[in-house]
């Protein structure tokens, strides 16, 4: 792997992988060259390339782009390269991915699961952490951000938002979005994820 993004479950080490697999599957399910995807994810072919044969790990960036593309969210994504999951999810087993290049932790605490609409997922940024994402990986998901520790900046439907310790944001996501951890301490909160 790369200098970019790395996961872990348990310590397996094998999400990278299996995400890689799930990527490429999900491309030829929609009959798309990797010419065809670059153009859509504006991501060059190379790297797309790179990408399907493990070669490399998404940063956040990249991976919600090809979440949009393909209408998943992250955790949609990342649930399909992971076993059934269980009713009860316990701290050990939560799938916990990292972006080392922009200093963003992403633990999946409840992830999606058959006939639920929601999941709940635990982000912390480092300070000076800025992650944008071009649109939502799927038009009109809701979410709410509660803020456990440090300070969040969301930028969401036009507007800027800082949100505290304790403070929470609802709403739905219809364009670009940005997060970003203005410091001085890193921020850890708690994201539900509504899918319309």
């Amino acid at each position: 792997m790369t200098e970019g993004a790395a996961s872990d479950r348990g310590g397996s080490g094998h999400v990278e992988a299996r995400l890689a697999g799930r990527l490429a599957e999900l491309r030829v399910e929609r009959g798309w060259s990797l010419d065809e995807l670059a153009r859509r994810t504006e991501v060059s072919r190379s790297t797309l390339s790179r990408l399907e044969r493990a070669e490399i790990s998404p940063t956040a960036s990249l991976l919600g782009r090809l979440c949009a593309v393909h209408g998943r969210t992250m955790s949609q994504l990342l649930a399909e390269v992971e076993s059934e999951p269980p009713q009860l999810v316990r701290a050990q087993g939560q799938l916990v991915w990292r972006d080392k290049t922009s200093g963003f932790t992403r633990r999946s605490v409840s992830p999606p699961h058959c006939g639920l609409r929601a999941e709940v997922v635990e982000g912390t940024l480092q300070p000076g952490a800025d992650i944008s994402y071009d649109e939502p990986p799927v038009p009109g998901l809701e979410q709410h951000i509660w803020v456990l520790e440090g300070a969040l900046e969301v930028t969401a439907g036009g507007g800027v938002h800082e949100i505290r310790a304790g403070d929470c944001l609802r709403f739905r996501l219809w364009d670009r979005s940005r997060f970003r951890c203005p410091g001085p301490d890193p921020v850890r909160y708690a994201l539900v994820i509504v899918l319309p």
